[in-house]
């Protein structure tokens, strides 16, 4: 009989299929699970994360981004612009996104004028998104650059500051930085005024940073205010170019000219030289940024003198016929020595003024109470910051009457021992034009009539503009310093420098300031050397052929009818002597 045997479970094709059945249900219980499991947490996404997935979306592509404001003009009083925003493109890369081949990086910096390796580099800094490749490009010149088709470039819109007058008004207006902020002069003083307020929009971006849609407008870009000087931009070229002239002749250290509006106080000319180039980054320095005529304080020399016999004509104590014997041309105070340059005996005080001698003018301080002769120097604005608008006006030297010792109060009466800047003598001579009224100064165009402070008799400033202009003519300090057709009043100053705590015995500086036409003043007009080199330093051969030139330019840039006949008496007189001074 044969054996039974059990044929195997995989022979039979009933329980085969029952097995392909079992697998076939697990598979699909698999899959029903899988998408259950999906399902579930799609509900959960949508349902309970649907905010924070929202907004984790938007924080991927949508960008609030700022719309430039455009920065306010910069004008004369004329309405000629002295600085302008224009719009430029700032080139920039996100490394991290960046793919670039080495003839896309030596291309693109042929066109930004950078070292290829350097460029190379800033590519290669994978932990960093965003470095400027290149500020403030001509938008030409960035689109270039885009079209080179450089993965993670990109161009941003700015504005860049420009000056049409260049160096003529630099240390006035100033100047800004890459960021479009003031950094100088009226440009940082005014910033708020000038900058306005950016807009801002939302937008989505792509993933190469490329905006693709504008949602909403947040807010509208504010542009900045205007600007409107008093400066005169053709009084101002004339000044500048006078100056630099005179300055580069006599190899100067420095220079400066103010051209003062008599009757209103306001400043239609502030030149210095050496100056820089707004335009030009280069040229700029922190020393050629320098307003001096603001910043600058100084030692004026005889050009106090005026203020000296005014105190005195109203003290009763003098008239310009007073006589007064200035001996050999010395006059010892204690055992200190005051000197003249050229002897000249007895004087009237006209005379003395004209030839601007120490010695008369360290008899008359002596003679005048010194609180007197303070309260005039401090009305007329000396001791005290001018208060015109300027960032890093000085308020100079001026001290108490009471701490003044005779051989100082002798030797403050022809300029040593205050300190000015150019900018409050001129301000201060205000007094001689507007018979005994000082202005209040301003650099902004003034649309209202302004009131003065009276710091002198107008009696006692009438006396002493007329002894001015003897100083002009034949015999005076200053016969270069006259005007064709028009009379001059003014005073010459040359000032022994202070170096280390001492007067340097070669280092002066010469100024000149004066006023025009003598008949009815309409400008005030100051000039400032410092130290001339060469044989001549006197105020009467530096500052006063400058002022000539300035002064006669502007009375004819503005129309002023001449006062004096058209000749030879009006006229500079190159071969009059020149009646030295020395402080």
């Amino acid at each position: 009989m044969k054996s039974l045997r059990l044929a195997p479970r995989n022979a039979n094709p009933l329980l085969r299929l029952d097995l392909q059945r079992w697998r076939m249900r697990l598979a699909l219980a698999l899959i029903f699970a899988g998408f259950a499991l999906l399902a579930l947490r799609a509900a959960h996404l949508q349902v309970w994360q649907n905010e924070f997935l929202n907004s984790q979306g938007d924080k991927r592509i949508n960008r609030v981004i700022p719309i430039p404001a455009h920065r306010g003009m910069i004008l004369d009083r004329r309405g000629e612009p002295l600085a302008i925003s224009t719009p430029v493109e700032s080139v920039w890369v996100n490394p991290r996104e960046a793919q670039a081949t080495p003839e896309q990086i030596a291309a693109l910096a042929d066109l930004l004028g950078e070292d290829a390796t350097s460029l190379a580099r800033v590519f290669a800094e994978r932990e960093r998104s965003f470095v400027y490749l290149k500020r403030q490009l001509p938008p030409d010149l960035a689109r270039r650059c885009l079209d080179l088709n450089i993965k993670g470039v990109y161009a941003q819109p700015e504005f860049r500051r420009y000056y049409p007058a260049g160096d003529v008004v630099a240390q006035v207006v100033g100047l800004t930085n890459v960021e479009d902020r003031g950094i100088e002069g009226l440009e940082v003083l005014y910033d708020t005024w000038l900058a306005g307020e950016p807009g801002l929009r939302r937008v989505i971006r792509d993933r190469k940073g490329n905006a693709v849609e504008e949602l909403e407008l947040i807010r509208l870009p504010k542009p900045g205010n205007n600007l409107t000087l008093s400066i005169n931009l053709q009084i101002q070229y004339l000044a500048y170019r006078e100056l630099a002239a005179a300055v580069e002749l006599h190899r100067a250290r420095a220079g400066s000219v103010v051209v003062l509006d008599a009757r209103t106080g306001e400043i239609l000319a502030l030149a210095t030289v050496p100056s820089f180039n707004p335009n030009n980054r280069a040229t700029y320095s922190p020393e050629r940024a320098r307003n001096r005529p603001a910043t600058d304080a100084f030692e004026p020399g005889s050009t106090i003198k005026p203020f000296l016999m005014a105190a005195a004509l109203d003290a009763g104590i003098i008239t310009p016929d007073t006589r007064i014997d200035t001996g050999q041309g010395y006059y010892y105070v204690g055992d200190k020595r005051i000197t003249d340059v050229h002897p000249k005996g007895v004087l009237s005080i006209a005379e003395a003024l004209q030839v601007s001698s120490n010695v008369a003018a360290a008899r008359v301080a002596l003679e005048l109470k010194s609180e007197d002769f303070w309260r005039l120097l401090a009305q007329s604005g000396f001791g005290t910051a001018p208060g015109a608008g300027l960032p890093g006006e000085v308020a100079g030297r001026l001290r108490p009457w009471r701490t003044w010792r005779p051989i100082e109060k002798a030797t403050l009466g022809y300029g040593h021992g205050l300190s000015v800047s150019l900018l409050q003598l001129a301000r201060a001579y205000t007094a001689f034009a507007n018979d005994g009224v000082v202005p209040p100064l301003a650099i902004l165009k003034q649309r209202e009539r302004v009131v003065g402070q009276r710091v002198m008799s107008a009696k006692t400033a009438r006396t002493v503009r007329a002894m001015l202009e003897r100083v002009t003519e034949d015999g005076g300090t200053a016969p270069l310093a006259r005007v064709m057709g028009y009379r001059v009043a003014g005073k010459t100053g040359t000032a022994h420098k202070l170096v280390a705590g001492a007067y340097a015995p070669d280092k002066y500086i010469a100024s000149f300031v004066g006023l025009a036409p003598a008949s009815d003043p309409r400008l005030v007009v100051a000039v400032m050397i410092d130290e001339p080199s060469g044989r001549q330093y006197y105020g009467g051969l530096v500052a006063a052929p400058v002022f000539s030139r300035v002064m006669g330019g502007a009375l004819r840039l503005m129309a002023v009818p001449p006062d004096a006949p058209l000749g030879a008496a009006s006229a500079p007189n190159g071969q009059a002597p020149v009646i030295g001074e020395d402080v």
